[in-house]
């Protein structure tokens, strides 16, 4: 079955229009998704579906990006391309010239991502298994082959990383037990966007607890310290001091800003401060750190690549670690930098907050906790509840967890409607705004 064309479209929701999505930097988000549909011959072949998430302004780049990647992949075998998913994603990251332009990060990362993720979809739905069940069979040195260890090997080998892959098997089995039963646990963020008001903030708290959820995420980073304290005084207020309460300033601050921001809201236990400061600041992050200990830093929805990755495990610089299914390139730099954290003992608790994400990252959730991670605890997921009803599979959570998905594919296939409607800017919902 040869590749015969990806369709590259241009998805946004309104999403500016309530809030919802809203932090100290990006006060008006509109969801997006440059998506890529990996199209095959024959009689109704299955397709491959990926997308990258961006906030509206700038979708488009992405979306043309994808198209520039076509020529590297349209005609090709995909058992070929199944047999060697490492080789097939560097023919994508290694191109001598599209990489110019990034090497590996910004727009065209990003569209790799999409191209790299929907052919992974591709090829789970070919072997019927959704992609975390793909990933888990897989023997230790596929996984493996499956790195790019260029730039990482001062840090990690492919020997270390199979030996440590060797060493999770005889736990796989009863950790998916355990998953299989309680879920992945997640934390939800659906509360705390910071341009909701303080009474929707009180009733989407109460809602939360209602359905389960024990870890709150708010968003800090307001003009005045005293409106952070003010919202986490209402966020405490609601959830009570017994559970666990994020804050994200989404690089708000400076350096030295974040460390004073931080110290009046100690008296709130925040367990972790996500994106205190540029997310390209590796020894910024390092003096965060030390200085605000024992509150735990946390990034890397915005971390552009494995090396940015590197060196902050290698600076101790962050206590837990973001992965992002689509703004590293894809499945595979995902998996390199699940198994630089199990290295390096920094847990990872996939970023989430975006269209398609909480469908994306929990298959990628689900193979760390099987087959990489350490140990289970502290190890949580970002949980949004919008926009799942625009998926032919939209994720299930119930009491605070995600359930273990076990349609075949990544998750993240759009329904043809939505996709048509939300089309911008010539479908039915931007051409009524």
């Amino acid at each position: 079955m040869k590749i015969v064309d990806i369709a590259a479209e241009d998805i946004r929701f309104p999403t500016s229009r309530t809030l919802a999505g809203s932090d100290a930097m990006h006060t008006d988000p509109d969801y997006s998704a440059a998506y890529a549909v990996v199209r095959c011959e024959g009689t109704s072949p299955p397709s491959g579906h990926g997308l990258a998430f961006t906030i509206g302004r700038g979708n488009e780049i992405v979306v043309r990006a994808i198209e520039s990647l076509r020529a590297l992949v349209v005609g090709r075998d995909t058992e070929e391309l199944f047999a060697d998913m490492g080789a097939f994603a560097r023919t994508l990251t290694h191109d001598s010239q599209l990489r110019w332009i990034g090497p590996e990060k910004g727009a065209i990362h990003m569209a790799t991502a999409a191209v790299v993720n929907a052919v992974w979809d591709l090829m789970a739905k070919v072997r019927g298994l959704p992609l975390w069940r793909l990933l888990v069979a897989m023997p230790p040195e596929e996984i493996v082959r499956l790195i790019d260890f260029r730039y990482l090997s001062d840090a990690l080998t492919p020997a270390e990383a199979l030996a440590l892959l060797r060493d999770r098997m005889p736990d796989r089995a009863a950790r998916e037990r355990i998953l299989a039963d309680g879920g992945i646990p997640a934390y939800i963020t659906s509360a705390g966007w910071i341009g909701y008001d303080d009474a929707t903030v009180r009733r989407l708290c109460r809602e939360a607890l209602a359905a389960g959820f024990t870890r709150f995420k708010m968003k800090v980073g307001a003009d005045a310290p005293e409106q952070d304290a003010a919202r986490a005084h209402l966020l405490r207020e609601e959830i009570g001091a017994e559970r666990v309460l994020m804050m994200d300033a989404n690089q708000r601050w400076d350096v030295g800003e974040a460390i004073d921001r931080m110290r009046p809201l100690a008296a709130f236990d925040p367990w972790w401060i996500e994106e205190p400061t540029s997310p390209d600041d590796v020894l910024g992050h390092a003096a965060i750190a030390r200085a605000i200990a024992p509150i735990r830093v946390a990034t890397g929805e915005m971390v552009q690549n494995r090396v940015v990755f590197k060196q902050l495990f290698q600076a101790r610089a962050i206590d837990v670690a973001q992965i992002d299914a689509c703004r590293l390139g894809g499945v595979n730099e995902v998996v390199a930098v699940l198994l630089l954290a199990a290295k390096f003992g920094v847990p990872v608790c996939p970023h989430a907050g975006g269209v398609g994400l909480c469908e994306y990252v929990q298959h990628l959730a689900a193979f760390d906790l099987i087959a990489v991670a350490p140990r289970l605890e502290e190890r949580w997921v970002e949980f949004a509840d919008h926009l799942h009803e625009h998926f032919v599979q939209p994720i299930a959570v119930e009491r605070g967890a995600y359930r273990l998905p076990e349609a075949p594919g990544y998750g993240v296939e759009m329904r043809a409607a939505s996709r048509r409607e939300h089309t911008f800017p010539s479908g039915s919902v931007w051409a009524t705004a």
